[in-house]
């Protein structure tokens, strides 16, 4: 999923890059069979559906405006933002965090590295 987002030249596929990136590593938070783990994987997926909800309705919004959906044709300013929001909460930057510790504390430490670095690198690209 990451090497689809960063080689990407369009928003759809950006997006396919991310969903990817956030399917794979859902086994890996659950794979503990404890509560905390099964707590972490739904707050994960649930945020990153949300995110990735957003990330499509701002490159959508953006062929309307445009008529393709190329990553540097982002000339809306609504869209801009929506996409920036999105973004962030892909990253778990500030702001937009909230969820970012409450993961990574029902996760393992290799799981909370993995989160903490393999997944930030397709949304920074």
């Amino acid at each position: 999923g990451t090497i689809v987002t960063m080689s990407s030249s369009n928003w759809l596929m950006a997006w396919i890059g991310l969903e990817l990136n956030m399917l794979a590593i859902l086994p890996i938070i659950s794979k503990p069979k404890t509560t905390r783990a099964s707590e972490a994987t739904t707050k994960y997926f649930l945020t990153q559906a949300i995110a990735s909800a957003m990330m499509l309705l701002s490159s959508t919004i953006n062929v309307w405006q445009t008529g393709n959906w190329n990553i540097l044709e982002l000339k809306n300013k609504f869209s801009t933002t929506i996409m920036a929001l999105s973004l962030m909460m892909k990253m778990g930057a500030a702001p937009i965090h909230f969820w970012l510790p409450e993961v990574l504390q029902g996760t393992t430490l290799q799981t909370a590295l993995l989160i903490t670095t393999w997944q930030k690198i397709a949304p920074i690209t």
